[in-house]
């Protein structure tokens, strides 16, 4: 069936796919069974690894990762929400890697001719596991647009999800400290996990802001785009002959 293995059929479905995810989380709010839907006496190993495998789902389907941070924290408390929301993003960040690198990847690449797309790709491509980290680590950009962006680039499988593993830690640990602190607002452990929730998305607008050069077209130097033309020799007189 050469139609169902064309690059472009796989993307149209893959965004078929998304489009369909994304309404879902609309109509049913998964992320409220995540908080609401436990039933009673479960063994908390149980409850961690069910939680982290609908995490990663609902991460990969577009749900807003600090909700469900909120919700870890306010589920299992700091240790095993923290243990719970990292091991759901790591699975929802392969999640949506491997159907972006499977599905989008083929169609995608040889339309990455602008200035800011080859430059993201060539970073990606060439440092994963640095430019990786870097993104997570700075939540300005989007959890699932990073994902695919680093799926239709050439960054690697290994790279790609340590750097998350890595790199979500920090802010991951205050949404869940605010998450399992909620119900004490005024405790210093809801402030100080909120004062750095606010602090990274500052810092993250600032470091976007004082590195947007790097990725701004090149300006030639004048004399470069608009050599000085060739003017033919001036003819002084007229040559007579003997």
């Amino acid at each position: 069936m050469p139609l169902l293995l064309a690059p472009w059929t796989r993307l149209s479905l893959l965004v078929v796919l998304l489009l369909a995810a994304g309404v879902c989380v609309l109509l049913y709010e998964p992320q409220r069974v995540l908080s609401e839907g436990w039933p009673p006496g479960l063994p908390v190993g149980t409850a961690v690894a069910l939680f982290a495998a609908g995490y990663g789902v609902c991460a990969a389907a577009f749900v807003p990762r600090p909700l469900l941070n909120l919700a870890a924290g306010a589920v299992f408390g700091t240790q095993f929400g923290l243990l719970a929301a990292v091991g759901g993003t790591v699975l929802g960040a392969g999640i949506a890697f491997g159907l972006g690198r499977v599905m989008g990847q083929e169609a995608l690449r040889p339309y990455l001719r602008g200035r800011w797309l080859q430059a993201a790709d060539g970073q990606l491509s060439r440092h994963g596991f640095r430019s990786m980290l870097a993104v997570r680590l700075f939540p300005g950009v989007p959890f699932v647009v990073a994902n695919y962006c680093a799926a239709v680039s050439r960054c690697g499988w290994v790279p790609f999800l340590c750097a998350t593993a890595l790199g979500v830690v920090p802010n991951t640990t205050a949404y869940v400290i605010a998450g399992a602190s909620a119900s004490s607002p005024g405790s210093p452990a809801f402030l100080v996990s909120f004062g750095f929730i606010v602090v990274s998305v500052v810092a993250a607008a600032v470091v976007a802001w004082r590195k947007r050069h790097r990725l701004a077209p090149a300006r030639m130097p004048a004399a470069v785009r608009e050599p000085a033309p060739e003017h033919p020799p001036v003819v002084t007189g007229a040559s007579h002959g003997p």
